[in-house]
């Protein structure tokens, strides 16, 4: 590594775009202490395009990253590195993997969904419609946590009830002011949930994505096809990115439009579309602000001269660069769903481009188009600036969003 001090990234998230800047200034690859690990933050985003499609850059930490065994006993993100799924395979181990899931995500499924989005997101404003006019609403906990739930719970086969208690272990895997001890516990905590459901679903299988990667397992023996590692693990991926990420768009969408109403303005006159304000959302707040880890398998030279050597980490910063002012200009920090590129990396690149990325985007636009719709007067509550962020240096996202979606009309007051 550089001699360049690292960078340290702050675990609460606190100022995420005060940190875009420092790495900008920094140069489009920088040195940065991830929870006392240093890694080459890239935010420039066609460095990070080029390092995300290079073989030379592997995400298995188990075999490409010689301080693995050294640092995860006590790393509190241990698991982002020590899963065994295809988020962090390399090759052929990757190919097959993908291969497993890619089927849950094809074009006519997601097809398929589209009438139970519809009716999810209907029935969650049919609750809130049945609110007092002037009471305020969490859109956060009622609308943008709720739906991606209900649509991930149904492809897995998730009860209700084993929804809820998976919620609360999944958000804390996303969480990066625990201690090694905390994410310790919680690790073994969510491996004991994603436990007890695949015994449940091999006493009772059904017609969901559980029961069909338990079936691949069981029926190849030994772990042909899917080990016992990779069938908990890859359970643990469906279900965790199949919801919070889908959480923090339609939670900034939302802000977005409810601190520039323009932009409604601008859907209401046809002059841009919904997809256009979620591929704007997905540009401008990143799901995903910092995303560990891949590694280097040989030394990598930098535009700058500097190298990144065999064996270190690097961290894909996806949220800084889908704001580089070198891709989007100097109003790079804006949300302009009429800007004419909204190209981003929000779902990644190369083949770990995220499978689910067509299910997200149409949760998000059909919560929006129905929640406008019903609610045009709606209006946050409070203060943009007093919306406060979650405590993560990985997810994106805000702790509460208050909404008043009706105002109390003067017959009423």
């Amino acid at each position: 590594m550089t001699e360049e001090q690292p960078l340290v990234l702050d675990p609460a998230g606190s100022d995420h775009h005060a940190e875009h800047r420092a790495l900008y200034a920094r140069g489009a690859a920088t040195p940065v202490d991830v929870l006392g690990v240093t890694a080459w933050s890239v935010s420039d985003p066609d460095l990070l395009k080029q390092l995300l499609t290079r073989a030379a850059v592997s995400k298995d930490a188990r075999a490409h990253w010689p301080a693995f065994a050294a640092t995860v006993p006590t790393w509190p993100l241990a698991l982002w590195v020590a899963v065994e799924s295809m988020f962090t395979a390399y090759g052929s181990d990757h190919r097959r993997l993908r291969r497993l899931i890619a089927p849950a995500f094809s074009a006519r499924r997601i097809a398929a969904l589209n009438p139970v989005v519809e009716s999810l997101v209907t029935g969650i404003l049919d609750e809130l419609e049945a609110l007092p006019p002037g009471e305020v609403v969490d859109l956060r906990e009622r609308l943008a946590y709720p739906l991606p739930i209900a649509v991930i719970g149904r492809m897995m086969g998730l009860s209700a009830a084993r929804s809820s208690g998976l919620r609360t272990v999944v958000d804390r895997v996303f969480a990066t002011t625990l201690s090694a001890e905390e994410a310790t516990a919680n690790t073994a905590s969510l491996y004991r949930l994603f436990d007890e459901l695949i015994a449940a679903k091999r006493a009772a299988p059904g017609d969901d994505m559980t029961s069909l990667l338990i079936a691949t397992r069981d029926e190849e023996g030994d772990g042909g096809s899917l080990t016992d590692a990779e069938l908990r693990d890859t359970l643990v991926l469906m279900v965790s990115a199949g919801y919070e990420t889908t959480v923090n768009v339609i939670d900034h969408a939302v802000t977005s439009l409810l601190t520039g109403p323009a932009q409604l303005a601008h859907v209401d006159a046809g002059r841009c579309g919904w997809e256009d304000v979620v591929e704007e959302a997905l540009r401008h707040e990143s799901a995903i602000k910092h995303l560990p880890m891949r590694f280097a398998l040989q030394d990598i030279p930098l535009p700058d001269g500097r190298t990144i050597r065999a064996g270190e980490a690097i961290l894909a910063s996806y949220a800084a660069a889908n704001r580089h002012p070198d891709w989007h200009g100097a109003d790079a920090d804006l949300f302009d769903a009429t800007r004419t590129t909204k190209d981003h990396l929000a779902f990644g690149h190369g083949v770990h481009f995220c499978l689910g990325a067509p299910l997200a985007r149409l949760e998000v636009a059909t919560a929006l188009r129905q929640l406008f719709a019903r609610f045009p007067e709606a209006r946050l509550a409070v203060p943009a600036e007093e919306l406060r962020p979650l405590p993560t240096l990985i997810s994106n996202g805000h702790i509460s969003l208050p909404v008043r979606l009706r105002p109390v009309s003067a017959s009423q007051a």
